[in-house]
């Protein structure tokens, strides 16, 4: 949801990209809440941070827990910034019906897009 964010809202200034420590696949979740706001992520794939550590990136952003403490070594000089996001599967894991789960999805869409809005200037 990040990098469809970052492209949609700051594609002229950022250049986006999404990786994890484990590609999971693009989540039909995910995708069906940001096409409600109007962001197609379907071009968008799941792949891990070894498909784009060469790339040399000015800024990294990790935005769940488990990256943020697992992060690699990149190979550039490259400032790596936290940003905590809860993690919607997690969140929607326990819950009984559709809605409940796609409000997880909503509240963390939102929250991400409240993030973007501020970038870069909020690295600064």
């Amino acid at each position: 949801m990040a990098e469809g964010w970052a492209r949609h809202l700051k594609g002229d200034s950022i250049q986006a990209f999404s990786a994890g420590l484990e590609a999971h696949g693009l989540n039909p979740n995910a995708i069906q809440v940001m096409q409600e706001s109007g962001v197609d992520i379907t071009g968008q794939k799941s792949q891990k941070v070894e498909e784009v550590e060469t790339i040399p990136f000015d800024i990294v952003i990790t935005v769940c827990g488990h990256a943020d403490e697992n992060c690699p070594v990149f190979t550039c000089a490259t400032r790596v910034v936290h940003v905590g996001f809860d993690d919607p599967p997690r969140l929607a894991k326990n819950a009984k019906t559709e809605e409940e789960t796609l409000s997880h999805y909503r509240r963390v869409r939102d929250e991400i897009r409240t993030f973007v809005e501020t970038l870069p200037e909020v690295l600064s």
